[in-house]
């Protein structure tokens, strides 16, 4: 699978944004589609994924509350909905693949990854 992401852009702290994930194919049921970002100079750190068959979904505790993940199936794209973004949100956010759940939250266990696309928060 293949991976496009788009949507990053300015925003304003206590703004919202909202990112695309859109797979080339239609992932796999037992497939899980997940956000990740990289703020400049710190290691890429997991944010939120789905499992696109189920829809279950897991979120780092810096997302909880605030960024909302889901897909579109007939669109094969995944969403990441950021409201009441913070300065430290900025980052290069890339959205990644796997086989299998939603809930491992390191690089390594994901197999395909997009572009990223970048965000910044201003105050």
């Amino acid at each position: 699978v293949q991976l496009q992401a788009s949507g990053g852009g300015l925003v304003q702290a206590g703004g919202s944004l909202r990112l695309s994930c859109t797979a080339s194919g239609r992932p796999y049921s037992s497939y899980s589609l997940g956000w990740f970002r990289q703020p400049p100079g710190k290691e890429r750190e997991f944010v939120a994924a789905i499992n696109w068959g189920s829809g279950r979904t897991s979120y780092a505790d810096s997302a909880k509350g605030r960024f909302t993940i889901s897909r579109d199936r007939a669109q094969n794209t995944v969403f990441l909905q950021m409201d009441s973004l913070k300065l430290e949100d900025a980052a290069v956010y890339y959205c990644a693949s796997r086989v299998g759940g939603p809930y491992v939250y390191h690089t390594s266990d994901y197999s395909s990854w997009g572009q990223g696309t970048l965000v910044t928060v201003s105050s």
